[in-house]
């Protein structure tokens, strides 16, 4: 879908809306900063100096009500939504001709201003209209507005019991928030029925990418900082590529119906599904015994439990209507099935619940003309509901002393109820129900249900309709409980800073192996909402398959579950999103550890459209390249279990074969002084005397006079030897740094490893914008946080060590351990060394020492370095008679040196390609860009 018409209408929109609900809740006296006073004579309220009708009055104080309940600017935003959502939902159903009485309420089929609806006025047949009063409106010829409000309200009023997630009951009090002057030009309606084609409206999608776009000025505000609760929805959210939808729809609630059934025709239905790989005998004895003899339509469930817009729940609408149809049901009488047995969804923002319920909704009438008119039909997509507002102690009283229908409901559990509730919009789907509670829920809905019945029970405890506040919760908390055969989700992605205090101690408490992010602790949360065998699908970002943080994530994807499928789209694979590192995958809740999983690989495939035909095209063609094989089985192998599914079976072997890098070395984090501004320095900065180049122990630094010391601190790019030029205030053994405090008494310095200060070894920059590059590290160093650092046991490991880390190989494999910009102690350690090899090459060092020359020779040739001696052109092997001259042979030097050193570079990934046997994944070539000389 072309969503540029929608990203430039949506968020102008919101600007709209808001600014036309804050002008109506003015005319009715509620303010930012203050309401005015209301007081009733007779059928009149009188708001300040204005009169207006007692039910505009009490409709009024209904407003008032929500405005102190959750302050103005969340009533606004809130009011503007809903009045938002109603307009798209109409504009939707009359350009599908869903309006029973087949008029357009916000258009006109010839392109004119005025909505269609005005013009057959007289004959339009909705609940609660005054024909009388239409007519009379209709003739006056100048109270078009005034009708075309009342039409509307009639409208949202008769679609009020087909939608009432969406469109309130009669006389509700968002009648007074309409925004007046809707014919104008300019208005909000003439806004949305002109900015955006008739033509975008033809799939049900849209409804998910306006909502997108909708918030995105809101997400824009919020993004980066730490997050309020109410906020979540904003800066959480992120619409799911349709083509992403498909692949995880298709491969939990597809697969699992040609599991069972592998001759059905849903596979010729399903573009993105991909055909499980050959397993081994064993592995498909297991695999089998998962799989049911027979499947019921009626019985499967799927849950999306971060439900946004509904465009996730949409496509497993589609897929169960084909299963129905396969197994001989009638048209008609799917939507109804699907909507009540089959789909669930939930969401904290209300919103956008309202508008999942309409999306199904909306699919559900292609196939049921009728769908408006049964009175009785009920979904299970829920906007979760916080007990905050809740008569706690009146709930508890009247349900503790009352027995109804032989049921007496503790008021323990009542009060566990409201509890668990009281801040369910930050907390949504990862909040679990405790067993007690479970047992009681089915016996309070039928209680509730009931109570209209069982008055006399309840007198002088609680009404009817107070009781039925506590529906919302027992609905909510029964879809909580349940596991359920498909959950497929997009959860929201929210790393721990941006978390509020209240949402980081539940992470920290409830999730603990996955609390750094809010998408790895919907994952935990959603691998127990499923059934035993059954199927998970999410979109996540993709850090969860290297980093070291999520491994204990990592492992229960792998290791607890089976992984059967993962695509990993390009950064850029989002329209209007200029970088989202994501990745979808497919779980199965079994553990089949050697299970051959499919891996697609978009990431050479740049920007947001070849994404869905890449995908496509491997699915159609595994052998094409970006289409991999690989277990569970296999990433155990590797330190960390990274989900390293692009490398061949030598590599994995080379793992088991081989000493982590860690066993012959330390590689370590050194010192944070905790203000680099202060306690760092160029050499240039400071008196050269005051420089200790020599020192070779903390012991002899608490002796020596001079201030400053040599550190490694990172640094461009750089091979072999260089990035010497920071020096760190480490006088009498860092005694300022060491007692470095903040206000409050605080240590704000931290000085690490600091054995391995002066000594000799092997450094590196942690966090790099290229690839990684390791240099020598001389003894008379101390090093910091960002200049990581490897010590050898034995001396005699520095050069070949630095020769491997300097090799391609090296990368390679640093790449899929953690293909980020980061290169921690952890990574390094977990590299896999050769030590007969590394002795081997120690008593043949001509490449490593030629190299570390021609670096070090080049690093000093500039006044960067200190160590540096005379300028290249005063050189008198490059001097000549006149300044061209001079420069020719300087620069024909400089390109000799230069291919010296790659000639040298590709040498030395040789020797280490054809040392671990990985002639065929390897090639030695050096690009130009990787050598170091300036």
């Amino acid at each position: 879908m072309n969503t540029s018409q929608i990203k430039a209408y949506a968020p102008k929109a919101r600007t709209d809306f808001i600014e036309a609900v804050t002008e109506k809740a003015a005319r009715y006296g509620i303010h930012k900063k203050h309401i005015e006073p209301i007081r009733f004579e007779g059928d009149v309220a009188i708001i300040g100096d204005k009169a207006v009708s007692r039910t505009e009055g009490e409709q009024r104080e209904r407003l008032v009500r929500r405005v102190n309940q959750s302050g103005f600017e969340m009533f606004i935003r809130s009011s503007a939504y809903t009045w938002f959502n109603r307009f798209v939902a109409i504009r939707y159903m009359e350009l599908h001709d869903f309006l029973d009485h087949g008029y357009r309420v916000l258009s006109s089929p010839d392109g004119s201003l005025h909505p269609e609806i005005i013009g057959h006025a007289a004959d339009v047949d909705l609940p609660g209209l005054d024909k009388d009063t239409v007519i009379e409106l209709k003739l006056a010829g100048d109270r078009d507005n005034e009708l075309f409000r009342m039409l509307l309200i009639a409208q949202c009023n008769a679609l009020h019991n087909a939608m009432p997630f969406l469109f309130g009951k009669v006389d509700n009090e968002e009648e007074l928030l309409l925004p007046d002057n809707l014919l104008h030009t300019g208005s909000p309606l003439h806004n949305l029925v002109t900015e955006v084609d008739e033509e975008l409206w033809e799939d049900v999608e849209i409804i998910g990418w306006i909502y997108q776009f909708y918030i995105s000025e809101k997400k824009d505000e919020v993004i980066g900082k730490q997050v309020k609760s109410e906020d979540i929805p904003a800066a959480t959210q992120l619409f799911t590529p349709n083509w992403i939808v498909k692949y995880m729809v298709q491969n939990t609630l597809g697969r699992m119906w040609l599991a069972t059934y592998p001759d059905s025709s849903l596979r010729n239905k399903m573009e993105y599904y991909i055909e499980p790989a050959e397993q081994e005998p064993d592995v498909q004895k297991e695999l089998d015994a998962t799989i049911p003899k027979e499947l019921d339509p009626e019985t499967l469930t799927f849950l999306d439990p971060a439900c946004g817009s509904g465009h996730i729940l949409v496509e497993a609408y589609d897929i169960l209507k084909e299963i129905y149809l396969e197994r001989g049901y009638r048209t008609r009488e799917i939507p109804r099935l699907i909507l009540e047995k089959n789909l669930f969804g939930l969401d904290i923002d209300d919103r956008a619940a309202q508008l999942a319920n309409f999306a199904v909704m909306m699919r559900a009438r292609n196939d049921d003309r009728r769908l408006f008119t049964r009175d009785d039909l009920k979904t299970n997509i829920l906007s979760i509901t916080e007990s905050k507002g809740l008569d706690q102690e009146k709930l508890k009283s009247a349900l503790k002393t009352g027995r109804v229908k032989d049921h007496a409901l503790t008021s323990a559990r009542i009060q566990e109820l409201i509890e668990l509730f009281h801040h369910a919009k930050t907390f949504g789907s990862l909040l679990t129900i405790p067993d007690e509670i479970v047992k009681e829920l089915d016996a309070l809905e039928s209680i509730i249900e009931s109570s209209g019945e069982l008055t006399d029970d309840l007198i002088g405890f609680i009404s009817g309709e107070e009781l039925g506040e506590l529906m919302p919760l027992v609905k909510q908390a029964q879809l909580l409980s349940k596991k359920y055969d498909c959950v497929v989700a997009n959860p929201p992605y929210m790393g721990s800073k941006g978390m509020n205090p209240m949402l980081k101690a539940f992470a920290k408490k409830q999730f603990p192996d996955s609390k750094s992010d809010l998408f790895a602790i919907s994952v935990e949360r959603i691998m127990d909402m499923v059934l035993k065998n059954k199927h998970i699908g999410v979109m996540t970002p993709f850090t969860w398959m290297f980093l070291s943080s999520y491994e204990k994530l990592r492992s229960k994807i792998l290791f607890q579950n089976t992984l059967t499928s993962l695509i990993r789209p390009e950064y850029h694979a989002f329209f209007d999103s200029a970088y989202v590192p994501v990745c979808t995958f497919i779980m199965q809740s079994t553990s089949l550890l050697n299970y051959k999983a499919s891996f697609i690989d978009l990431s050479k495939f740049y920007g947001a459209q070849l994404q869905a035909p890449k995908t496509l095209e491997a699915i159609q063609n595994p052998d094409c390249g970006w289409f991999f094989n690989a277990s569970a089985g296999d990433f155990k192998k590797i330190p960390g279990s990274p989900v390293a599914y692009w490398i061949g079976k030598r590599l994995y072997d080379i793992f088991i074969n081989s000493d982590p890098l860690g066993t012959i070395a330390s590689p370590r984090a050194g010192l944070a002084t905790g203000d680099n501004i202060t306690y760092q320095k160029y050499w240039s900065e400071v008196s050269f005397k005051n420089i200790a180049f020599d020192c070779q122990s903390n012991k002899e630094s608490q002796k020596r006079a001079e201030k400053w010391y040599p550190c490694n601190s990172g640094g461009h790019f750089r091979k072999w030897f260089g990035n010497n030029e920071i020096l760190v205030n480490w006088q009498h053994d860092g005694h300022e740094i060491r007692n470095f405090r903040n206000e409050n008494g605080k240590l704000r310095s931290r000085p690490q490893n600091t054995q391995f200060y002066f000594r000799p070894g092997i450094t590196w920059t942690k966090l790099s914008s290229s690839s990684f590059a390791a240099r020598l590290r001389e003894d008379c160093f101390i090093f910091d946080d960002t200049g990581r650092s490897a010590f050898p046991k034995n001396n005699d490991h520095i050069k070949p060590l630095l020769a491997f880390l300097c090799s391609k190989l090296s990368s390679f494999i640093l790449n899929l351990l953690n293909p980020s910009m980061s290169f921690t102690s952890g990574d390094i350690s977990n590299l896999p060394i050769l030590l007969l090899f590394l002795n081997k090459i120690n008593n043949d060092k001509d490449v490593i020492d030629k190299s570390i020359l021609i670096s070090k020779k080049d690093w000093d040739a500039y006044e960067t370095s200190w160590d540096f001696t005379n300028f290249s052109l005063l050189y008198p092997d490059y001097h000549a008679t006149n300044l061209s001259t001079t420069y020719t042979n300087l620069h024909k030097h400089w390109q000799q040196t230069t291919f010296e050193m790659q000639h040298l570079e590709e040498e030395n990934n040789r020797i280490f390609i054809e040392a671990y046997g990985l002639e065929d994944e390897l090639t030695p070539e050096v690009p130009l860009h990787e050598i170091t000389l300036t």
